[in-house]
């Protein structure tokens, strides 16, 4: 850091339990004031749980706010249970519910990602001992910025489950306990199906119990929800689950996967075709590099961002609410074990610039329609703002991690205790 930032750091954080409060405060306010279809996702959740019970998941659309797509119900069937007790509350407490818990595991996001930091950097040799106190400060001070970057902001606005899911992931990744992990991890999926790809992470650092619990666990979603309706899981899981198009327009400038970047660039969607094929060998490999690289050097949360990364890189539709997990990807460029260095560097304030631009919200302004391709062709380009600063990530941990800045390469990765 120069001596500039240091300045600044040590300003955020001598007022950093105001800059979080007054951060909190004012968004509550926005919450109380802005109308009701700021949280439509949420609405489509609550309203559309009780329809399991009759047979019904997969026809409910929510027509009254949305002229250009009527939101469907896209997660499967287990999802529905979880969300029925929101249909049991008013709307008015379910939206204030959904906000607390939202924001609890954004502060549980981001001060744990800063604890496995903490304790990664007290193990290198020569360390600077940092407080407890000062960690704690930067958890707060970072709580309340991220409240504001458009992934996060983008979450808390639709009521979306992007944090609230990330928060479980992550406690179940750090967790020492193979069952907790892999109840996290189980449960999880069987409420979205992308954190399932976190096993990958428990079979690098060769956590088999963990791995075999998510399994069983996400299979055990799978059965209770079919217990309580065999006709939506088969629908669920035999039909719509092959169909991404359901979920949205693959082309809109929302979709920030690379299978999106890649359709807004040709100008159709490219499908699971040749293009998309080599995109993601590009990904696997540098999923490959960099666990390895992780893995080496023992450092847990650069081994659970490049999962969490290449998830949301191949996935069919990533929209950019999905990716809160460039919170904990930037707290380590700054705060890591490899902070300081001239890429990481650049890689941390290309996120900055990338997210609290809210370039994607103006994208999405920008384009005639949902439906339609972004043009002109610089449109276009700027679309690739989220999977190209993904990539640029893994690039960017499996040189920072590269074996003469590694610490000796053990069998097993410590594992670090959720708080």
């Amino acid at each position: 850091m120069t001596r500039w930032l240091r300045r600044l750091e040590s300003w955020l954080l001598r007022f950093a339990p105001w800059l979080l409060a007054a951060s909190v405060l004012v968004h509550l306010l926005l919450v109380q004031i802005q109308p009701r279809m700021t949280m439509i996702d949420l609405m489509v959740y609550r309203d559309a749980a009780p329809y399991l019970l009759h047979g019904t998941l997969y026809d409910y659309r929510l027509t009254q706010f949305s002229q250009s797509f009527a939101l469907p119900f896209t997660y499967p069937p287990f999802a529905a249970l979880v969300f029925l007790p929101l249909s049991l509350v008013p709307w008015v407490a379910a939206r204030w519910i959904w906000q607390v818990v939202s924001l609890a595991c954004l502060w549980w996001l981001v001060s744990v990602s800063l604890k496995v930091i903490a304790r990664d950097r007290r193990m290198l040799p020569g360390a600077t001992p940092v407080g407890d106190d000062v960690w704690r400060r930067r958890a707060m001070v970072a709580t309340a910025a991220s409240i504001w970057i458009e992934p996060v902001r983008t979450t808390l606005n639709y009521g979306q489950i992007n944090i609230v899911l990330a928060a479980i992931v992550l406690a179940g990744m750090v967790s020492v306990r193979p069952f907790r992990s892999g109840l996290a991890v189980g449960v999880a999926s069987g409420i979205k199906l992308t954190p399932a790809l976190s096993v990958v992470y428990f079979l690098a650092t060769r956590r088999w119990a963990a791995a075999v619990w998510s399994a069983v666990l996400g299979a055990a979603t799978v059965l209770v929800a079919w217990l309580v309706s065999p006709s939506q899981s088969l629908r669920y899981w035999f039909q719509i689950v092959e169909d991404p198009t359901r979920i949205g327009p693959i082309g809109s400038a929302i979709n920030q996967s690379l299978r999106g970047a890649l359709s807004r660039t040709i100008g159709h969607d490219v499908g699971y075709g040749p293009l998309w094929l080599a995109a993601v060998a590009v990904a696997v490999v540098l999923l490959v590099f960099g666990l390895r690289a992780a893995v080496r050097s023992r450092d847990v949360l650069a081994g659970i961002v490049v999962v969490q990364f290449f998830t949301l890189l191949v996935s069919p539709i990533s929209w950019s609410h999905h990716w809160v997990w460039m919170v904990p990807a930037v707290l380590w460029l700054i705060y890591g074990r490899a902070a300081g260095g001239r890429l990481v560097t650049v890689t941390a304030v290309l996120w900055l610039v990338g997210t609290a631009s809210f370039l994607i919200s103006f994208l999405l302004q920008a384009q005639p329609s949902i439906w339609i391709i972004p043009r002109p062709w610089y449109l276009s380009a700027l679309g690739w703002v989220y999977p190209a600063l993904g990539l640029l990530t893994l690039v960017t941990i499996v040189v920072a991690l590269r074996p003469r800045h590694a610490a000796p390469e053990t069998r097993r990765t410590v594992a670090v205790a959720s708080a």
